[in-house]
């Protein structure tokens, strides 16, 4: 028996949320709906404003991969989470998160510099827009990765985000090969549409000899494969996973299990906020398949939690609503 459900790995951001209105981003040339990376003073600049203009909604440890180990690990599950911060009080905030919901992480070093943060800005229409601060995040690399953890894994699961890092982008295609040469599962999340537009080639290396399961949302299905076409997208993806699950918002989800399609239908709630869905989403599904349910069983289990997450505030739930769905769900 593995040591961990999940590997993941990814980026260790501290998220800051706004309800913000259109206008907001129209006047400051914000795209809307897609992350965007920021340097160290657009993040300053953009932060100084945000808090003059609005109110902190919430504040939480965040990043795509991490969402979806902390869901996990609510559940019930068992992770290692490989991530880099620096030696601040924002670092020591991400990590000490890790440690009081038992995902365990490598051993960090005294790292010089300023740890990754998120502001997300949420509008009326409940959709998120990320601007994006790495800092000592996209110096992630070979260093922060324990093949010993990835090795007594199921699945290690790869954050899409990672490609724009050229140290990350070596760091993931190493462990996704060492992963293949150690009977390891491997699956990847696309993250974010501005993932798929401006690093297709980097996201097409790691297709590249085929990954075990995948994790997007229609619209970055529709972007990689340069297709209107929802069928013809998955088509041309089942040649690269072998397993997939894309999430459709209001038209619920769409998995392939290795043999046949399976439509999950969407729970109707009132969305507030759209932060974090797909990294619940992930999360919970890769708890249930790790718990040996079936692709239907885990899209519906998935698909619920999901859904509740949209109608708060934050992309993490608390400890009992995961115990309210997995009992809904799974009955247990």
């Amino acid at each position: 028996m593995k040591m961990y459900d999940v590997y993941g790995i990814g980026n260790a951001l501290v998220d800051t949320e706004f309800e913000v209105s259109e206008d907001f981003l129209k006047e400051h040339k914000i795209e809307k709906g897609c992350m965007s990376l920021l340097d160290a003073e657009g993040h300053k600049s953009l932060s100084k404003l945000l808090r003059k203009e609005f109110e902190v909604k919430k504040q939480s440890g965040g990043g795509s991969a991490g969402n979806s180990m902390y869901s996990l690990t609510q559940f019930g599950g068992k992770a290692f989470y490989s991530c880099k911060v620096a030696s601040d009080s924002v670092g020591e905030y991400f990590l000490s998160e890790l440690g009081h919901n038992n995902i365990e992480t490598s051993r960090q070093e005294k790292t010089p510099g300023t740890s990754g943060q998120c502001l997300i800005m949420v509008t009326p229409d409940a959709e998120r827009t990320m601007n994006t601060y790495l800092g000592v995040s996209a110096d992630l690399s070979m260093g922060e990765v324990n093949f010993e953890a990835a090795k007594n894994s199921e699945y290690i699961y790869i954050e899409g985000f990672l490609v724009s890092s050229d140290s990350a982008r070596d760091a993931i295609m190493e462990l996704k090969n060492f992963a293949r040469n150690s009977d390891v599962k491997v699956a990847l999340t696309f993250s974010d549409p501005a993932v798929v537009t401006h690093f297709k080639d980097a996201i097409n290396d790691l297709l590249t000899g085929g990954i075990d399961l995948l994790f997007c949302n229609e619209e970055e299905l529709k972007i990689w494969a340069d297709s209107a076409d929802f069928d013809e997208a998955c088509s041309q993806m089942s040649k690269f996973a072998r397993q997939f699950a894309v999430t459709r918002g209001a038209q619920g989800a769409t998995l392939f299990d290795g043999k046949e399609y399976i439509s999950i239908a969407p729970n109707e709630v009132r969305a507030i906020n759209t932060n974090g869905a797909g990294d619940m989403f992930a999360g919970a599904f890769l708890y249930a398949i790790t718990q040996n349910y079936n692709f239907k069983k885990a899209g519906e289990f998935a698909s619920l939690a999901s859904a509740q997450i949209v109608t708060q505030f934050g992309p993490r739930l608390e400890h009992k609503e995961h115990h309210d769905i997995k009992m809904k769900v799974l009955g247990e």
